[in-house]
C-alpha cells in the first residue's frame, strides 16, 4: 500500500494534532488493545459451532473471516490516518455523505453492538464466577454481580485511558495464556501420534446445505471472533502519532489473532472427533480434557473466561463512550455527551450514558437468560458490523476526493471493492446462511435507532452547532 501527503497540518509542540483528550497510548499498548479486543469470548465458544457447519475444516472459515477483516482493515487504516479523530465509522460516513440520519444510524449500530456485547460479557463474567467458586447463584444474584462488574468497568474507564489500557494489558495476557495453553496441549497430543490429521481436511456439511453455503454460514459465525480491530480507531485522539503507528500495529494485531484462531481450530479437530465438537458450548475444555485428562482445565477455564469477557466488556465500553463523545462534538448527538472531566481528561458524560444503557441491557437479558437475544448475540453483532464495514469500504472510495494535508495510508481501489462484496455476501440471508432471528433482532435495533434519531433531530432544531463541528465543517461536508 502507498502513502500520500502534502503539507503538515497545525500540530502541538510534540508534533501531534491538537486534541482535548490525553494522548497516552503508544504502539505496544495499542497492539495489546487490538489483540485483546479481537481475542474475546468468541473463540472459546464458537469453534464447535463452526465445526458443525463444515466439519474438520473448521480452520477455513476463520481464515476467510480474517481475509474479509483484513481488506476492511486497509480501508479503516486509510480513514483513521487521514482523519485521526475519535468516532470511527460514523465520523467517516458523516464526512463522506453529510447526511445526519445516515451518520446517526451508523453511530447507533456500532455503539449498540459494543454495548450489547459488553452487557452480555458482564453477565457471562458473573456466571463464570459462580461456576468457578462452585456456588449455585440465583438469577437475581448473578444479575446484581453483572451490574456491579459493569460499574467497576465504568470506574476504570472514567479514571483514565492509561488505567483502562493498562487493565486491558493484564486481561489480554490472561486470555491469551488460555488460548496458548490449548494450543500447546493440543500439539503435545499431536506430537505423541494420537491425532487424526484426516479430520483436518474433511468437509462435513449439514444435509440441507451446499458446501458453499455451509462455508458462508461458518464464516458468518467465525467473523464474530475477528471483530474488534475497528474499535481501535475510536482511540485515535488518545494515541501517540496515530497516522504513523496505526497501519503496522493494526495489521500485526489482526495477524496475531488469525494465527491463534487457525492453530486452535486445527488442534481442536485433530484431537476431538467432530461429533463431540459440534454444538459443544465448551469445545476448548473438551479438547484439553481429551488431550490431557489429568490437567485441571475444568477448574481453570471459568476463571480464564472471566478475564476474557472482562476484557471484552472494558474495551467495548471504552469504544462506545469515545464514539458518543466524538459524534457529540460533530453535532450529530446531544452536546452534553461531549463533556470532558477537567482533571481526568476522560469523556465522563458519554461514559455515564453508555453505562446506563449497559445496565438496562443487563437487566433485560437477565429477565430471560435463554432468550434468542442471548443465543444469537454473536451472529447479530457480526451482522450489524459487517453492514457497517460494507459502508466503510464505500466511504473510503468516496472520500478519495477529499484532500487533507497530512501524510496518510492509502488502501488502493481494488481492496475496498473486494471488501464491499465480501461483507455484503456475509450479510445477505441467501448467501450468508444466517438464521431469521438475527435479522429480527437487527431490525428491532434499527427501529430503536430511528426513533432516537427523530428525538435528537427535534432537540437540535434551532440550536447552534458545536464549535468543534464548525471548525471542521469544510472537511465534514461531502466532497464536491
Amino acid at each position: 500500500m502507498t502513502t500520500s501527503s502534502n503539507t503538515k497540518p497545525p500540530t502541538t509542540d510534540t508534533g501531534e494534532t491538537p486534541t482535548e483528550l490525553k494522548r497516552a497510548i503508544g504502539p505496544k499498548l495499542l497492539l495489546l488493545f487490538i489483540v485483546g479486543d479481537i481475542l474475546g469470548t468468541g473463540v472459546y465458544a464458537l469453534t464447535g459451532q463452526v465445526a458443525a457447519e463444515v466439519g474438520g475444516a473448521a480452520w477455513l472459515p476463520f481464515l476467510i473471516a480474517f481475509a474479509v477483516a483484513l481488506v476492511t482493515a486497509f480501508s479503516y487504516l486509510e480513514l483513521v490516518t487521514k482523519y485521526p479523530q475519535t468516532a470511527g465509522a460514523a465520523l467517516y460516513v458523516h464526512k463522506a455523505f453529510g447526511i445526519h440520519f445516515v451518520t446517526f444510524i451508523v453511530c447507533f449500530v456500532v455503539m449498540c453492538s459494543g454495548i450489547t456485547s459488553a452487557s452480555t460479557a458482564a453477565r457471562a463474567f458473573a456466571a463464570n464466577l459462580a461456576a468457578g467458586i462452585g456456588v449455585e447463584l440465583s438469577n437475581g444474584v448473578v444479575m446484581a454481580i453483572a451490574m456491579g462488574f459493569m460499574l467497576l468497568v465504568m470506574a476504570i474507564n472514567f479514571r483514565g485511558v492509561s488505567e483502562s489500557v493498562k487493565a486491558n494489558v493484564v486481561l489480554t495476557l490472561v486470555e491469551l495464556s488460555g488460548l496458548l495453553m490449548v494450543i500447546m496441549i493440543g500439539f503435545w497430543f499431536i506430537a505423541g501420534g494420537n491425532a487424526d490429521w484426516g479430520r483436518v481436511v474433511l468437509f462435513e456439511t449439514p444435509g440441507d446445505k451446499s458446501l458453499l453455503l455451509s462455508i458462508s454460514t461458518a464464516t458468518s459465525l467465525a467473523f464474530f471472533a475477528m471483530v474488534g480491530f475497528e474499535d481501535s480507531v475510536n482511540m485515535a485522539e488518545e494515541t501517540k502519532d496515530p497516522s504513523r503507528i496505526f497501519p503496522k500495529v493494526m495489521l500485526t494485531g489482526l495477524g496475531v489473532a488469525a494465527v491463534i484462531y487457525v492453530l486452535v481450530a486445527i488442534c481442536a479437530v485433530a484431537v476431538v472427533p467432530i461429533g463431540e465438537l459440534a454444538d459443544n458450548e465448551t469445545p476448548l475444555v473438551t479438547v484439553v480434557n481429551t488431550a490431557a485428562p489429568d490437567f485441571p482445565i475444568g477448574q481453570l477455564l471459568p476463571f480464564i473466561s472471566m478475564f476474557a469477557v472482562a476484557n471484552s466488556a472494558l474495551i467495548n465500553m471504552m469504544m462506545a463512550s469515545r464514539l458518543l463523545y466524538g459524534m457529540s462534538r460533530q453535532g450529530v448527538l446531544p452536546g452534553f455527551l461531549s463533556k470532558v472531566h477537567a482533571k481526568r481528561q476522560t469523556p465522563w458524560a458519554a461514559i455515564v450514558f453508555t453505562t446506563a444503557l449497559a445496565l438496562g441491557l443487563i437487566g433485560y437479558v437477565s429477565l430471560s437468560p435463554e432468550s434468542p437475544i442471548v443465543a444469537v448475540l454473536g451472529g447479530t453483532t457480526s451482522l450489524l458490523l459487517l453492514a457497517v464495514f460494507a459502508v466503510v469500504n464505500v466511504t473510503v472510495l468516496v472520500l478519495r476526493r477529499d484532500r487533507v494535508t497530512q501524510k496518510h495510508f492509502r488502501a488502493g481501489t481494488v481492496l475496498p471493492v473486494i471488501g464491499v462484496v465480501a461483507c455484503l455476501w456475509l450479510v445477505l440471508p441467501m448467501s450468508s446462511g444466517r438464521g431469521a432471528e438475527q435479522y429480527e433482532i437487527a431490525g428491532g435495533l434499527l427501529a430503536i435507532g430511528i426513533v432516537l434519531w427523530a428525538v435528537t433531530f427535534v432537540s437540535r432544531r434551532g440550536k447552534p452547532v458545536p464549535s468543534e463541528a464548525i471548525a471542521e465543517a469544510d472537511r465534514a461536508e461531502p466532497p464536491a
